[in-house]
């Protein structure tokens, strides 16, 4: 390990203390005219992107990190115009890329750095690295420090160190051999099966999974849910009789650190309209996602299979609508991370056993190549009939593109149709939807209310909350704008839907 620029280490005894700044700058005392940028070629910080920009200048992604008093510097990679601000400087790591990744790190203007010696990592660099235990800290090192007065060197720390070591083995040995045949039955059986299910909670959160655990979960992938771009999604059983969802990703792009860096951020996400991800398993070339079962399925199955005798009412409908835009609001504003879905459809909306919507494969679209080995989030193709028009234009992705795709779902879920079904011809999607959401437009700018139950699908019971449909059709025009400005925030919709629903 080697201090950047600026910064030195915190604990040259213990390197997982990381290193800190030399002169620390807060919030309260910024000016952003005394400060500057150390660049430091091929190098990468990975996560604690304060937001991801796409197809901007240099200048542009230097004067957003400047002027943020919390962002500590910014990586920039040329050719693609991808700008990553970050706020936290960790798993630091500088190695020649193909796509020329560049950090330029924020230091004040009085840091003197001119000839300091740019930081490097090399897998097969021949010198070995060695701690600095004279620097360790006292209280570890001096509990008992007439052991550095005494004579004989070295081998008095060996015969000190291998009595601590033996003492530590016996007492391990002394308290499990305790636990095993003396607490254990003096412990009721419902104190025992408490302690035990307390211990598999603790131990439930996000975690790796090995690829040999995972065949035996799903029984050798014996059950398959379902399949998409993504992947294929399987059945499983985990030891704690938890069911889940084993979903095989394919043409994923990132190599092992990145994707498990990538799917870190993921497993934190934890919202009631997100299925929530259990674990995930990169081992060779297996790349696995494990997540929450999700009893009804889809949306898409209930909604447009005429094999499923499942119907839903009017306001599951509705209910369906309110978690959606939750779940979306939550991901892009609420999240420590940044996160565009890309890919909202029916498919993509489970179903638990109340029928509360949960969104799944969010994140997905920074870990797979579906364009092909060179593209970036700017180009990766949706589902089509959900895409927004600025997918086929080449702009910039933002978390319009799911604001879009949303009006698309609502439109469904009121009629209970493809949208690609409810306009005749056989012309492009797009060209559809225009004319589906001016048809609608015009309707709405009317005092008529009749032309409603003529596009409300035509299963459900009569009548219906005609105020709400009227506030869900209004909601899918307004998302369906084709100048992406002018569509409301995930924010904006939810607020809207909570006052129709009073």
């Amino acid at each position: 390990m080697v201090s950047l620029n600026g910064y030195v280490i915190r604990n040259p005894g213990n390197w997982t203390e990381g290193c800190m700044a030399i002169i620390n700058t807060t919030c309260d005392h910024y000016d952003k005219k005394s400060m500057k940028f150390v660049k430091l070629p091929n190098t990468d910080f990975w996560g604690s992107d304060q937001q991801h920009l796409l197809s901007v200048s240099f200048q542009a992604c230097r004067n957003i990190c400047i002027s943020d008093c919390t962002c500590k510097g910014f990586q920039y990679q040329e050719g693609t115009g991808s700008c990553y601000p970050k706020a936290h400087l960790f798993s630091g790591r500088t190695y020649p890329t193909q796509d020329v990744r560049t950090i330029y790190l924020k230091l004040p203007i009085r840091v003197n750095v001119s000839g300091a010696i740019i930081p490097h990592s090399n897998l097969f660099d021949s010198v070995a690295r060695h701690l600095d235990c004279d620097q360790m800290n006292k209280s570890i090192r001096e509990p008992f420090p007439d052991v550095h007065k005494t004579g004989g060197g070295e081998s008095k720390w060996f015969y000190f160190y291998g009595f601590i070591a033996a003492f530590f083995v016996v007492e391990v040995s002394f308290i499990s051999f305790a636990w095993f045949f003396v607490l254990r039955r003096e412990l009721r059986p419902s104190e025992l099966w408490a302690a035990e299910e307390g211990y598999k909670v603790m131990t439930s959160n996000f975690r790796r999974y090995s690829y040999r655990e995972l065949v035996k979960v799903t029984k050798k992938f014996k059950v398959e849910l379902g399949r998409g771009g993504s992947g294929t999604v399987y059945k499983g059983v985990l030891e704690d009789d938890r069911q889940v969802a084993v979903k095989k990703l394919e043409n994923v792009r990132q190599g092992k650190e990145e994707f498990q860096a990538e799917l870190s951020i993921i497993g934190r996400i934890n919202h009631m309209n997100l299925v929530r991800i259990w674990g995930v398993c990169s081992e060779g070339s297996h790349r696995l996602l494990v997540s929450e079962y999700v009893e009804n399925g889809s949306l898409a199955n209930i909604l447009f299979n005429d094999k499923n005798n499942t119907l839903l009412d009017w306001k599951g409908r509705f209910n369906i609508a309110l978690g959606v835009a939750k779940g979306l609001a939550y991901l892009h504003h609420e999240c420590m991370e940044w996160v565009i879905h890309c890919d909202v459809k029916p498919e993509n909306i489970l179903l638990d056993e109340n029928f509360e919507p949960k969104i799944t494969d969010f994140g997905l679209a920074k870990l797979l190549n579906r364009g092909g080995p060179n593209q970036n989030v700017s180009h990766i193709r949706g589902t089509l009939g959900y895409i927004a028009p600025e997918w086929v234009s080449g702009l910039p992705i933002t978390a319009k593109v799911d604001v879009y795709s949303y009006g698309v779902v609502l439109l469904e879920l009121l009629s209970g149709t493809r949208v690609s079904e409810l306009v005749e011809g056989s012309d492009e999607v797009h060209n559809m939807l225009r004319k589906l959401v001016r048809m609608l437009s015009d309707k709405l700018e009317g005092d008529e209310q009749s032309w409603i139950d003529g596009f409300v699908d035509s299963k459900l019971d009569r009548p219906f909350n005609y105020a709400q449909a009227r506030t869900l059709i209004k909601l899918a025009v307004s998302c369906l704008e084709e100048d992406r400005s002018k569509r409301p925030t995930m924010e904006y919709v939810v607020q809207t839907l909570l006052v129709a629903d009073d």
